[in-house]
């Protein structure tokens, strides 16, 4: 029988409440060494790409045993998809959310597309870890492949609607292909990856700023060309939700 708490017995009147602090401190001990783990894979990712991660790896990184390490993900599979999760997690942080400061329309289509840029050039030297992915499992289904996709098409689907929004205020020609205008804004950002990353093309950077203010000229009224990001009487809105497995 569980001791009652009574003046006579203090110790069950003190002692749940000190299990349970012992319990919080230990969670919370366990979460910052997960995503100390995390920390390390993502940045072991972007150099060598998700399918040379492996748990021995992250164990002699962390200075952990393979054990631990194993014992916060229970397999390789799902310390990969972990990664992908916290990567997208600071892509929308970083590309996403801030753009939402910016009003419907063309602003904020250039700010996620300026926000984007801003993450490329950084990954230009660390690799991005949806490119490298999908050429690592863009024909190997599986959770991992689809923990991926789902990413991308989330975040490839924000950019759809804020060109229909653009589209919707006005700021694009009425017969504009919403659809059509995203798909070029991406493609943008694989061309720049691929010739400022591996064929270290001078100047690709301002190439793919060029052929941005080129889907504009093709794509929006004129008076709309020019708009610029202002802030947003809008409240700060969530970053897009992601679907399946992430």
């Amino acid at each position: 029988m569980t001791p009652s708490a009574s003046p006579s017995n203090p110790t069950a009147a003190s002692g749940r409440p000190g299990k349970r602090a012992s319990s919080a401190r230990a969670l919370q001990k366990g979460l910052h060494t997960k995503q100390t783990i995390i920390d390390a894979a993502l940045g072991l990712a972007e150099q060598i790409g998700l399918e040379g991660l492996s748990i021995g790896m992250l164990a002699e990184v962390t200075r952990m045993s393979k054990s631990g390490v194993f014992a916060h993900f229970g397999s390789r599979e799902e310390l990969q998809i972990s990664v992908i999760r916290e990567y997208y997690r600071r892509f929308s942080n970083e590309v996403f959310s801030p753009a939402m400061n910016a009003p419907r329309g063309l602003p904020r289509v250039r700010a996620l597309f300026a926000n984007w840029m801003q993450r490329v050039a950084i990954e230009i030297q660390s690799g991005c870890i949806f490119i490298s992915g999908a050429v690592e499992f863009d024909d190997r289904p599986g959770l991992v492949r689809d923990a991926l996709a789902n990413s991308v098409k989330t975040w490839l689907t924000a950019m759809h609607r804020a060109v229909v929004q653009a589209k919707q205020e006005g700021h694009l020609v009425p017969d504009a292909d919403e659809a059509q205008m995203a798909f070029e804004i991406h493609g943008l950002i694989l061309a720049l990856h691929y010739e400022a990353r591996f064929l270290k093309n001078p100047g690709a950077i301002e190439r793919a700023n060029t052929g941005f203010e080129n889907i504009l000229l093709r794509y929006g009224k004129s008076a709309a060309r020019s708009v610029n990001p202002k802030p947003s009487a809008e409240g700060p809105a969530s970053p897009p939700k992601q679907d399946g497995v992430i």
